[in-house]
């Protein structure tokens, strides 16, 4: 007999919600902070380049009092170090941009090449740490994929203190020897696990803004973990997953569905909690 019915599946879907994102999902002022700071030295001695109409003087001045200040230059066409960005040379050959940081014409190279050399004559920049903190919050948006799930983490841990209940994050299988047992190499990190009413809830949470291929795994993998926890006395899987991405993996997530009975979503957490209460 499956978990749940076609109608409380369409009803599921229904409620999936477009974003969880709340407003400081957007930027972490803090992070962008800290890197900035991490070279503001540096970058204070750059700005000695803007307005200069003789920049490889001025490059060459900056050279012989510390030739490390370039080292973080290629922040300034918004790549860095651990990046190893490349670029093609006029004869077609391949090299690394921030091996250019080596010598004054590699620098004179860099900043010529890229276009910054109008940037600094035209001061069109006027300083570059807050040039770079402007850079560093476009960078910070490669990381939002990142922080989308550590949100629904948050706001599901927010749910559950609002409500009184006692969890702990980031458990092991491995701390239940019975779990272990039954799920063999796949052993996980569950993201939260609850006691309570004489059972342990071992809980993953997720959310899926957008489609591929992943949500058809992580459905698969669910489907495959739930029976082998319920299956041990004392336990019980739980799915919260979110988020209109899995309208690209409808039939997957309605597999899963009817296999799991604990699944819930942001919208229907309210059962698990009066469950658990």
């Amino acid at each position: 007999m499956a978990a749940h019915t076609t109608e409380q599946f369409n009803l599921f879907i229904s409620q999936l919600r477009e974003t969880n994102a709340t407003l400081d999902f957007y930027c972490d002022f803090p992070k962008i902070a800290r890197n900035v700071a991490d070279i503001e030295i540096s970058l204070n001695t750059l700005n000695y380049l803007i307005g200069k109409e003789n920049l490889r003087e001025a490059v060459e001045a900056l050279w012989n009092r510390d030739p490390r200040v370039f080292e973080g230059m290629d922040i300034l066409i918004a790549t860095r170090k651990k990046d190893d960005k490349k670029y093609i040379d006029n004869d077609g050959s391949m090299h690394s941009v921030h091996s250019l940081f080596g010598s004054v014409d590699g620098v004179m190279k860099f900043i010529e090449g890229t276009g910054l050399d109008k940037v600094f004559k035209n001061k069109e920049v006027k300083d570059l740490v807050d040039y770079v903190f402007g850079v560093e919050t476009g960078l910070d948006t490669n990381a939002r994929k990142n922080r989308s799930g550590k949100i629904t983490e948050t706001l599901v841990a927010r749910i559950l203190a609002n409500a009184g209940i006692a969890y702990r994050e980031q458990v092991s299988s491995k701390e239940f020897p019975a779990i272990a047992a039954v799920l063999g190499a796949d052993q996980k990190v569950f993201d939260f696990a609850i006691s309570a009413n004489g059972k342990t809830y071992l809980i993953e949470v997720n959310f899926y803004s957008g489609g591929g291929s992943k949500l058809n795994e992580v459905a698969r993998s669910y489907t495959d973990v739930a029976p082998k926890v319920n299956g041990v006395p004392g336990f019980e899987f739980v799915w919260i997953t979110d988020g209109i991405g899995w309208n690209s993996a409808r039939n997957k997530l309605e597999e899963a569905f009817a296999a799991i009975p604990s699944i819930y979503n942001l919208t229907t957490i309210s059962e698990f909690i009066s469950k658990i209460k």
